[in-house]
């Protein structure tokens, strides 16, 4: 009997996170993608009505804070606080108080740190039973970018932590191959779209879980994307130090911030990987901003998945079965200021004080 918990993903409701700095698009984005006919099934968080002008009527006041738009979709306002929103949204659905939705989309306020949203979903018991993380969205401003990516840890954080990167008002901007170059820099991993006024096929934009629920089947290598750090243009590992220096640019925040992805051919000791992962989250917690990982450990049939952003992790979890033929561990680390061998020298002290 194995010691971890078996994955549910597939029961559990993905939530969307929709972040980007002020004016990058996110309502008009919200906007569009609610018109999408496989989108009328969806719960939308948003901070508040006023601030954001979802251009459907509000065909219906369920109470103070929730409505149904026209489109079918429920929207809701974060009241101080999003745990709470979360939970009398489930229980309003179970009651029949509101129509049933099968994803929730969360938009965050445009100077917001996307972290405490994904370590709540990641580690809140009484949230992460009945939802999971499907993606974290965020957009990206042609034209005011490289302005608030300079100023912003902000916004450098925003690129860092997201599964898929939007660049909006692109018709503004001749070119933008430097703006793709730098956020490709600062997340290897993410896929990065052009949005033309907001307008995007959902199924291209969700769905970078671990789990695909339309197939019921893990997709590691869509989670991982470990390509993004193996090929030929991987910076992984690198300090981005090191770009800057050809490119005579000076970005002092992303020049913190590296990506690397370690492999492991022989099944780990899981105390050697605790003890590891517990010294990274209190010596540098602050600076892990995302982790994640397959893991082959000694002694479990099946692989292990571990996930956390700074010093919260989601409780590994146990696959039912490998997914494919590779067996090796691998785990994405995306940091400010720690490096590769900063980490992989730490793991050798692990393993040699056990």
């Amino acid at each position: 009997m194995s010691l971890f918990e078996s994955d549910k993903s597939a029961q559990r409701l993905p939530v969307s996170l929709i972040t980007g700095f002020l004016g990058s698009g996110k309502t008009t984005l919200l906007n569009r993608l609610l018109r999408h006919d496989d989108m009328k099934d969806s719960a939308v968080i948003i901070n508040e009505y006023g601030e954001v002008s979802l251009d459907h009527l509000l065909v219906e006041r369920v109470d103070g804070e929730v409505a149904v738009l026209a489109s079918g979709c429920i929207c809701c306002t974060i009241r101080s606080d999003l745990e709470q929103t979360l939970r009398d949204l489930l229980v309003k659905r179970d009651r029949g108080e509101i129509p049933p939705f099968h994803r929730i989309l969360i938009e965050t306020t445009g100077l917001a740190d996307p972290a405490p949203i994904v370590q709540l979903l990641l580690n809140n018991p009484l949230v992460s039973h009945f939802l999971r993380l499907d993606a974290i969205v965020t957009t990206i401003d042609a034209v005011n970018a490289s302005h608030q990516l300079d100023r912003q840890f902000e916004a450098v954080k925003q690129v860092a932590l997201a599964d898929r990167l939007l660049i909006t008002k692109r018709d503004l901007v001749e070119d933008i191959s430097a703006l793709q170059s730098r956020l490709r820099q600062l997340n290897p991993a993410a896929g990065i779209e052009t949005v033309d006024h907001g307008e995007i096929d959902p199924a291209n934009l969700f769905g970078a879980g671990l789990i695909d629920p339309e197939k019921k089947k893990i997709d590691v290598a869509r989670w991982l994307n470990e390509h993004a750090f193996t090929g030929p243009h991987a910076h992984a590992g690198h300090s981005h130090h090191e770009h800057a220096q050809h490119d005579h640019d000076h970005h002092d925040h992303d020049a913190s911030i590296t990506s690397f992805m370690l492999a492991f051919d022989e099944p780990l000791d899981w105390m050697a990987v605790t003890h590891w992962l517990a010294h990274l989250r209190s010596a540098r917690g602050a600076d892990l901003l995302r982790v994640k990982g397959i893991l082959n450990l000694q002694g479990e049939p099946a692989p292990i998945v571990i996930h956390g952003v700074h010093h919260v992790f989601h409780p590994p979890v146990a696959l039912a079965a490998w997914p494919d033929s590779d067996r090796r561990s691998r785990i994405v680390f995306i940091t400010r200021g720690i490096s590769r061998a900063d980490v992989l020298d730490l793991w050798q002290a692990v393993r040699a004080a056990a």
